[in-house]
């Protein structure tokens, strides 16, 4: 160890100090034309780098020419020198490669990433509009009627609508302009403000050219809720009409309803995103509202089936109760609108978790042939190939909507589930940990981080993992397991006898699973019999999901494949093709 006498002797304080004095004033200028010139900050983690090596390569010459005229160059100094340079050079090439975090946002993109051009990609982002309302429970309204304004410009064929889940990713937030719009690779942005008073309501708006943040147009409307529709009407045609695209047809227009109707469908819709049994229970008595007072309101028949179908995935409801209802709305919307792609989707999402695969693909080949590039259809088609074993389509189709619409819980649940089932265990884990960091409290997602972590050999961070999950029924499920994995037997017979007790007919599926994964494979195809009696959607997963590999030799796996119309010949007959959207 140096002494004293030797650190002052070769003057090592001196030097670091007038290191630091000199690296301080380098930094403090670096992160200036950093900030001032919208560099990428990697420069300054390369600059931080570069300097704390820098330190380390002064202290050695400090230590040897400290005492100036009196050391020569050693052999061990050159190659402390070349060994610290080496390491430098490795600590820079991973800064300057590092991949961004899984955490980030749509809105951390780089800044360096030019604008798009109005004239060469109409394209736009529409934010959800400010509640400026005095009654702040009003923002159901001022988000409803943005997310309307954003389906009704998407229905321009010549252009581009950011979806609504990274459009709404800047909520609240005081970004400007230019970064939202490099963010989501838009040349125009509409927002502005929603004030609602009884029967009255005040929209304000504001189409924004992005590359020099300009005004194309602003209007301030002061109607009635009678005229709701044709303010959203008037919006999206003065937007085609000043980013100057030529309509093929008749410019889209609004669902009209009865403007009590309508304000309790908005209310509905907000609901429905939060996916808990308490908030779908409220959002369906209010879809039931807005038909008993207009029947022939389509979205709210598609909202109400939509509603069902998320209630059985989650487990609030079976299958055999969920079925009949979702079917029966969903083709009540397509009576009153035949042209209704959300229709055709909510159809062959029952035609999948029902096992009948040839239906689906007829209903999601006529949604997408009304609108192909709708991204509710590319999911329900991505779930298609997903149940039919075809996991590098279904992949490949997941990757697309995750990139048009990065944000997207929903979405990167689906891209997560596919990297599960092709063993792409890491990638699966980092979109559940985004789905988690976007949606803290998304049923499930705690326990599938846990499953996907035991099938990595990890049952101890799978159980710890799993602690966090909030949902009962997913909990028990990961548990049963994890408990099973890590040879506490006592412990996964006793929540998997909990699970069956509470949850028989909920998931009969996952039960099934369970027992195939603990190598039980009399009780798997009991409770697989279980599945298809009480009708668990679940089922459709069956051809893919890893977790029943263990009974895949077992020579009662291909006679119950056929027998619900799941084996390798049948599958393969089904003809389902997708274009993939640039």
């Amino acid at each position: 160890m140096p002494t004293l006498r030797q650190l002052r002797k070769r003057k090592i304080v001196q030097w670091a100090l007038a290191y630091g004095a000199a690296t301080w004033v380098l930094l403090q200028v670096l992160g200036f034309v950093v900030d001032s010139y919208d560099w990428p900050h990697t420069i300054s983690r390369m600059g931080l780098v570069i300097v704390v090596i820098g330190f380390l390569v002064t202290m050695v010459l400090a230590w040897y020419h400290g005492e100036l005229g009196k050391q020569e160059i050693s052999r061990k100094e050159v190659l402390l020198i070349l060994g610290l340079l080496a390491l430098g050079g490795g600590l820079l090439w991973r800064t300057a490669h590092a991949p961004p975090s899984s955490s980030a946002t749509v809105a951390s993109a780089p800044l360096l990433v030019p604008i798009p051009k109005i004239d060469q990609d109409p394209s736009i982002a529409v934010l959800p509009l400010v509640n400026m309302s005095e009654d702040k429970g009003n923002e159901y309204f001022s988000d409803g009627i943005s997310e309307e304004l954003l389906n009704l410009l998407a229905k321009v064929p010549k252009l581009r609508v950011i979806a609504r889940t990274s459009s709404f990713s800047f909520k609240g937030k005081d970004v400007a302009i230019a970064e939202i719009a490099r963010a989501l690779n838009v040349a125009a942005i509409l927002e502005g403000s929603v004030r609602k008073s009884g029967n009255t309501v005040r929209i304000t708006v504001q189409l924004i050219r992005a590359s020099d943040s300009s005004h194309l147009w602003s209007e301030t409307y002061d109607r009635t809720l009678d005229d709701i529709f044709k303010v959203q009407d008037e919006i999206a045609a003065t937007v085609v009409a000043k980013l100057r695209i030529t309509l093929l047809g008749a410019a889209p227009t609004a669902r009209a309803t009865d403007p009590k109707a309508y304000a309790l469908y908005l209310e509905a819709t907000q609901l429905a995103r939060q996916k808990t049994d308490e908030a779908f229970a409220k959002s369906d008595g209010l879809y039931r509202q807005v038909l008993a007072i207009d029947p022939r309101y389509a979205p709210a028949w598609i909202g109400l089936a939509n509603n069902v179908i998320s209630e059985m995935g989650l487990g609030i409801l079976s299958g055999n109760e969920g079925y009949a209802d979702a079917r029966a709305a969903a083709t009540k919307a397509l009576e009153i609108d035949p042209d209704n792609a959300s229709a055709h989707v909510a159809l062959g999402r029952i035609a999948l978790y029902q096992g009948d695969m040839s239906t689906a693909a007829r209903q999601f080949e006529q949604a997408l042939a009304i609108d192909p590039t709708d991204l509710n259809t590319l999911g329900g088609a991505a779930l298609l190939f997903q149940t039919i074993g075809r996991l590098d389509q279904s992949l490949a189709l997941d990757q697309v909507v995750v990139r048009r619409d990065p944000v997207s819980v929903h979405a990167l649940y689906n891209l997560g589930t596919d990297q599960v089932w092709t063993g792409r265990y890491d990638e699966s884990i980092a979109s559940f940990r985004t789905v988690l960091n976007l949606s803290p409290e998304r049923s499930g997602t705690h326990a599938t981080i846990g499953q996907v972590m035991m099938m990595k050999g990890d049952a101890r961070g799978g159980l710890a993992e799993t602690e966090k999950e909030t949902s009962e029924l997913w909990k028990m499920v990961s548990l049963t397991m994890i408990y099973h994995a890590l040879g506490r037997n006592a412990d996964s017979d006793k929540t998997l006898s909990e699970l069956i007790e509470k949850y028989e007919k909920e998931a009969p599926y996952n039960i099934a699973y369970i027992y195939a994964f603990r190598g039980e494979a009399d009780e798997a195809f009991e409770w697989l019999d279980k599945s298809v009696e009480y009708g668990d959607p679940g089922l459709s997963e069956l051809v893919t999901e890893n977790l029943f590999d263990k009974i895949h030799s077992d020579p009662r796996w291909l006679p119950f494949l056929r027998k619900n119309g799941k084996d390798p010949e049948t599958l393969a007959k089904i003809q389902f093709r997708v274009s993939l959207p640039n």
